[in-house]
């Protein structure tokens, strides 16, 4: 059982290493953000995978718990700055557009 669980654990941070090439990588800001998500989402197994290795799932799960909170709201909030910067961006060009049309 140990060692399907050792195995799982390799996997998942495999796992984490393909995401964080997608975070380095990625083509644009939202695909880096949904490789961040999903790195998250992977510790967050991991961490359950490691408190069953270590025979204390208990203390681990309410880590993994915590984590998951913590990496929802920092996604969701990172994703509403992004946007609200980009339409601020595009109010911003209009704007300009617009002075310059009637200059």
């Amino acid at each position: 059982m140990i060692g399907a669980l050792l195995a799982l654990a390799i996997f998942l941070t495999l796992l984490v290493g393909g995401n964080f090439i997608r975070v380095v990588r990625g083509p644009s800001l939202f695909d880096r953000l949904l490789g961040v998500g999903a790195i998250g989402t992977n510790a967050v197994v991991l961490l359950a995978v490691i408190g069953f290795i270590y025979g204390r799932p208990d203390g681990f799960l309410d880590l993994a718990i915590t984590y998951a909170i913590l990496n929802f709201i920092g996604v969701v909030a990172v994703a509403k700055f992004l946007d609200r910067k980009r339409f601020e961006d595009v109010d911003s060009d209009a704007a300009g557009a617009t002075l310059e049309e009637g200059a």
